[in-house]
């Protein structure tokens, strides 16, 4: 027998329209996962039996956090480096679970993981906790990066010791890889241990080592790999499949991503002063979808320095120079950087984007919609089918919108998003994911 509810929504947004639509009743199948219709109805009507009343909230798509690290948690408590030294890998673990909880219940119900940042492979086994219709946790959506690739003395961990040593104690933040062939392997090696996306880490201040003699220079941005090792990470990713993320902030490292058609740049604080560059991650031709991680920017602005008062500085500016392209240019998403600073208050970066004067509208449209269209969207750059195909993988349904035949992944906000969206968007009395509701009046439904 095939179990179906009926939720009444007084206000709908719908982000293709980029509008509320009124008095919309959502009929979703509790076996599959899906919304099963979309039909409008009179306020007068009678609702059918059973019905969840969320009348009197505005009911839009789960929300979707694409830049988000469930193994680390707010840099105000702990640094990195001890997060990733002192921490064993089963606190780490049990951390996640937490934060995925925490992430859920304010209305994200799918992210995706940018990297482990030396937790090893521990995602890949989390996704699986978090799927299927019986989930052994309750959290959202769950698409992985396994370990980021960056390259060799790029990245720490670092010993205050050994000055040559990769890591502390065994543990890194990353997998290097050195070379074209080394690259290949890396992310084939990664893809085959279950990946869904491939992290890669363009730029970095590599130099970090120069810290107390020269602060400026160690905290610059330089180039991880050359051309034909950015070539070879990204055309490998394509070739199975698979999409690929760069953390990236320079110029010229942005220029060749680019032109190598990755898939999405994360931060790209240094774009404002490339005019060229701007243009053409706003060019017809271009998919890149750009992430610029302004929570995480201003996180560190808030613990204070004038390195990140400085960064905050360049990430205001190159998202003003993002939108004077015009709304829909340019492919945007929202992910935070969640972990940077804390889980569950990932709504932060679009409160950002609308302080920074984005309209609320395409806000919402990049923080739902958006984020299927980064995570798993449409993309020409594969040459095979890409493994988000299969019907039985839990993330292969198309979420950010609530339409027939797309994953019935719904909340319900109190207030009003005109007016006050940044209170708005943290009011979220009801949650729904895949047909099962998690949060209802407020409060988390006991699993």
């Amino acid at each position: 027998m095939k179990v179906t509810r009926t939720i009444a929504a007084g206000q709908l947004f719908d982000p293709y329209l980029l509008q509320l639509v009124p008095n919309q009743l959502i009929t979703v199948s509790q076996d599959t996962g899906l919304v099963l219709d979309v039909c409008s109805f009179s306020s007068s009507s009678e609702l059918p039996p059973e019905t969840i009343d969320l009348r009197h909230l505005t009911v839009v798509p789960g929300f979707v956090d694409v830049h988000v690290h469930f193994f680390l948690h707010s840099y105000s408590e702990t640094s990195w480096a001890d997060q990733v030294t002192k921490e064993t890998l089963a606190e780490r673990t049990v951390r996640a679970t937490v934060h995925a909880r925490k992430t859920l219940m304010a209305g994200y119900t799918s992210v995706r993981d940018l990297g482990t940042e030396g937790a090893e492979d521990a995602d890949i086994s989390l996704r699986k906790c978090l799927s299927g219709s019986d989930p052994l946790i309750p959290g959202p959506r769950y698409f992985t990066a396994n370990r980021a690739i960056v390259s060799t003395g790029s990245y720490g961990p670092k010993s205050s010791i050994h000055m040559n040593q990769e890591g502390v104690e065994g543990v890194v933040g990353a997998e290097a890889a050195d070379g074209p062939a080394e690259c290949i392997r890396a992310v084939r090696r990664q893809i085959g241990a279950g990946a869904d996306w491939i992290k890669i880490y363009a730029d970095y201040p590599i130099r970090s080592r120069l810290a107390d003699v020269s602060p400026r220079l160690a905290s610059r941005p330089i180039a991880t790999f050359n051309y034909d090792e950015l070539s070879a990470l990204i055309s490998t990713a394509h070739q199975a499949g698979v999409k690929i993320a760069a953390h990236a902030k320079t110029v010229r490292v942005m220029g060749n991503l680019l032109a190598l058609r990755v898939d999405s740049i994360e931060h790209g604080t240094e774009l404002h002063t490339s005019p060229e560059l701007v243009r053409a991650l706003a060019s017809s031709g271009c998919r890149t979808v750009y992430v610029p991680t302004l929570a995480a920017v201003y996180s560190y602005s808030v613990l204070g320095g004038a390195s990140a008062a400085a960064a905050w500085a360049d990430a205001q500016a190159s998202f003003a120079a993002v939108l004077a392209q015009g709304l829909g240019r340019v492919a945007l998403a929202c992910g935070g950087d969640t972990g940077v600073f804390s889980h569950g208050e990932n709504a932060l970066e679009m409160e950002l984007m609308v302080r920074l004067g984005a309209p609320w509208e395409w806000v919402l449209r990049w923080g739902t919609l958006g984020g299927w269209e980064c995570i798993v969207g449409d993309s020409d750059s594969s040459d095979s089918e890409a493994h988000f195909g299969a019907e039985d993988n839990d993330n292969a349904v198309r979420f950010g919108c609530v339409r027939a035949g797309w994953a019935a992944d719904l909340i319900g906000l109190d207030g009003d998003l005109a007016t006050d969206f940044a209170k708005t968007v943290r009011r979220v009395e009801f949650v729904m994911k895949a047909g099962r509701v998690y949060k209802q009046h407020g409060k988390q439904v006991i699993i």
